[in-house]
């Protein structure tokens, strides 16, 4: 699995002009899913993404986890991180898992945050959606379950 981590002050998903996920502090999370990923996968990145400390504390250094300041996550499905366009200029999606293990794989992952007692709002898996942010920092992370 990958995710990308934005921390942000504020973001929102539309659907068809209609919120389906909408945060104020937190991070913003763009979530993929390859075939070989497992529910081990989702547990560390859940893990990783609670405890990660990316907020800072009143000397400005990033000692603070989204736990510790309780902000909420905007997490959004996006099978385009395992995109691969190193030939021709089409990328192709072949690494990305098939829509429901993907789905079941992403919802698990959004249940085990919410177990650490986030707040997670997401957006519609599979639609075109309209993701905005004002990304904090900035700061911008990529985490990966394989390394």
């Amino acid at each position: 699995m990958r995710v990308v981590i934005q921390r942000c002050k504020e973001a929102r998903v539309t659907v068809n002009g209609s919120i389906t996920g909408q945060i104020q502090a937190g991070l913003m999370l763009l979530v993929g899913v390859t075939h070989e990923d497992t529910e081990q996968d989702a547990a560390y990145l859940a893990d990783k993404v609670a405890g990660l400390r990316i907020f800072e504390d009143e000397q400005e250094k990033m000692n603070f986890s989204v736990q510790d300041v309780g902000g909420s996550i905007l997490s959004v499905s996006q099978f385009t991180l395992y995109g691969d366009a190193r030939k021709g200029r089409r990328p192709n999606f072949m690494a990305a898992a098939k829509p429901d293990a993907a789905l079941e794989l992403y919802n698990h992952f959004n249940d085990l945050l919410r177990g650490k007692g986030l707040v997670v709002e997401t957006g519609q898996f599979g639609a075109m959606m309209d993701v905005s942010l004002v990304n904090w920092g900035p700061v911008t992370l990529i985490l990966d379950s394989r390394g």
